[in-house]
């Protein structure tokens, strides 16, 4: 049994919306990236999906897990480990682990080396059979990493005080794989001592001269580049965090609240011009006042002092901007009601004795709907463009919130304009979004067009 029984004329303007490629195509993109955005918490996370220790597994997506449950050790600059798990630092630590477990095993056995040497081995790499499953990006929006401002410290660090060991598993944990492989045999110490390779004679300095083409990127504030191993697809921001974790929760911030808006603003008017077009007297006069009072008070001003006041919210920002929506679209339905409500039909079923509603609603409304379904989609592209501009002029969502305008802000900032990745990303994402509502909306307006599939009954 269906849920919902559609007319003909409905099935008609669905069928016809399907054959528009563009459109159909469109809307099925933009409706997977909305449910991506719903599961971000699977796709752009920094606690793990799944985490495979002595033989149980730990699901930690929404769980707090301490760091000594896994037996990690803390950052230096905590003295105890009474803090959740870094669970990407957890997974490379054990990769590296894996990686030496076999290196020195595989040189041991080529070396005829015994049982009990054997068992020395697996027992000073006892993680090394253990898993993390990470999500897709291993960021949350609001994490800071400033890895690559001091990972090369922190080797320098273990190196200054004789632990080659030490610096050598942080070199493989982060996939920093050739200076790991020239502390191990011994080279680093020859690269170092040569000015020409390492002016200051630190891994900082052989990093800036580029000898070692794979960590000339390290020992620099953010915001960087792209880095696949280090899972910022998209680079950071000023702050180190991720943007294309930035971007997905701040899509899903923006498309909920263009379709929140819209939606109420776009019932609310259409009821509110309906009536206005079909009582018309008395009532059209004074709603037609209270809406020009409405498009009298400045928007901007309004949340400016509002802002001033109280701290931005979603829900404060969607109810201001909901003031305001709504007034556009009743114009237009006002003046299809006006037209339809002479029509023969129209009289028709006011000769057979239908009430008011259901002549406005059941007969007239079907066949005013071509500026609803014009305007919607640019309804929907106008929203998006409003808490954008709001977040970029700082009146918008409060920090640290994900947002396309923040991101915007940065990129746009004086010292950040040759970070081509700031700037592509966030104008992107917006141009792609605002194309593909576009281009839904024109599709929806061919396909309900009432000329094409009239509805006078």
């Amino acid at each position: 049994m269906a849920w919902i029984t559609l007319d003909p004329v409905t099935r008609k303007r669905l069928h016809r919306f399907r054959q528009i490629r563009r459109g159909w195509w469109s809307f099925l993109i933009l409706m997977a990236a909305i449910l991506l955005s719903i599961f971000a918490p699977y796709l752009a996370e920094s606690r793990a999906l799944v985490v495979w220790y002595q033989g149980a597994l730990h699901f930690p997506t929404f769980r707090y897990i301490e760091m000594s449950r896994f037996g990690q050790a803390p950052p230096p600059a905590w003295s105890t480990s009474e803090i959740e798990v870094e669970y990407l630092r957890l997974q490379r630590e054990w990769e590296a682990e894996r990686f030496m477990h076999g290196r020195d095993r595989a040189a041991a056995v080529a070396a005829g080396a015994d049982a009990a040497a054997l068992a020395a081995i697996d027992a000073k790499y006892p993680n090394r059979d253990h898993r993390v499953v990470m999500p897709t990006i291993p960021w949350d929006p609001y994490q800071n990493d400033f890895w690559a401002n001091e990972i090369l410290q922190e080797i320098q660090g273990a190196l200054a005080a004789g632990q080659t060991g030490t610096a050598e598993r942080l070199a493989r944990r982060d996939r920093l794989h050739e200076l790991a492989d020239a502390i191990h045999d011994g080279s680093l110490a020859a690269l170092l001592a040569d000015p020409a390779k390492s002016a200051t004679g630190t891994l900082v300095g052989l990093a800036r001269s580029g000898a070692m083409p794979s960590i000339a990127h390290l020992g620099q504030a953010p915001p960087n580049a792209p880095d696949a191993d280090r899972g910022h697809f998209l680079g950071t921001d000023a702050q180190g965090r991720d943007v294309a974790s930035r971007l997905l929760y701040g899509f899903r911030i923006s498309i909920f609240f263009a379709l929140f808006l819209v939606l109420s603003g776009q019932l609310l008017g259409t009821v509110v011009g309906s009536l206005q077009g079909y009582l018309g007297g008395r009532f059209d006069i004074v709603s037609q006042r209270i809406i020009e009072v409405l498009i009298a008070i400045p928007f901007l001003y309004v949340v400016i002092v509002l802002a001033a006041l109280f701290q931005p919210s979603f829900w404060m920002l969607l109810g201001i901007t909901a003031i305001f929506q709504w007034i556009g679209i009743t114009f237009f339905m006002r003046t299809e009601m006006y037209r339809e409500k002479t029509r023969e039909y129209c009289l028709a079923a006011k000769s057979y004795g239908a009430s008011h509603l259901r002549i406005v609603f059941r007969h007239l409304l079907p066949n005013c709907l071509t500026p609803l379904v014009t305007f919607t989609p640019f309804a929907v592209v106008g929203a998006i463009f409003t808490l954008t501009g709001l977040d970029y002029l700082g009146y918008g969502l409060p920090a640290p919130t994900p947002s396309w305008g923040e991101l915007i802000d940065q990129a746009l900032q004086l010292e950040n304009r040759s970070k081509l990745w700031l700037t592509l990303a966030p104008f992107g994402a917006l141009t792609v979004t605002l194309v593909l509502v576009v281009f839904i909306g024109e599709s929806v307006r061919e396909a309900f067009d009432p000329k094409r599939y009239a509805r006078y009954e």
